[in-house]
């Protein structure tokens, strides 16, 4: 059967006519693949044995949303799209497990925000190295020229696809 799908690829490959469908049918492989959740699980595995997958989640967002000031429970909802009870609770058990911890507003003392400990942060760094190892090792044997190339178009393709989701997000806030 892989031999038929190696066929297939190469097959549709050769056609320049076919790139459109080919990058769709190319981003459905990719879908199924990182659905998996492959790198994510280990990382936790070689960092954080008892965490889950939705602990990655939380603490992703936390870094993303640390950009932009301080992090609160709210906002980690709102960027993962679930309900704030749900967050509260996924925060609170990262807390017990010592990768987030929660802290006073440094703008408002009655507010509560959300910071990474060591091993939260530990964690980044983890997951961060074993996608660099991954993706390093799929381009091992290609010419460094094809390594940029692809980088600056996946890049460009990426921050396309991101402005015309967000264009046509009926849920993303405007």
């Amino acid at each position: 059967m892989n031999e038929t799908l190696t066929e297939t690829r190469t097959t549709e490959l050769d056609d320049p006519s076919d790139s459109v469908p080919r990058i769709g049918r190319t981003m459905t492989r990719m879908r199924m693949m990182t659905g998996r959740r492959l790198i994510g699980r280990l990382a936790i595995q070689s960092v954080a044995p008892d965490l889950e997958l939705s602990h990655l989640d939380v603490l992703d967002a936390v870094r993303r949303a640390q950009e932009n000031g301080e992090v609160t429970v709210g906002a980690i909802a709102e960027m993962l799209r679930i309900d704030p009870s749900r967050a509260s609770r996924v925060v609170s058990d990262m807390v017990g497990r010592n990768v987030l911890r929660r802290e006073a507003s440094q703008a408002d003392a009655r507010r509560i925000v959300v910071v990474m400990t060591s091993l939260g942060k530990n964690l980044l760094a983890e997951i961060r190295a074993q996608k660099l190892a991954f993706v390093s090792e799929v381009v091992r044997d290609w010419p460094q020229e094809e390594i940029d190339t692809f980088s600056r178009l996946f890049e460009k393709f990426i921050g396309g696809y991101e402005a015309i989701f967000l264009s046509r997000d009926k849920d993303t806030p405007g």
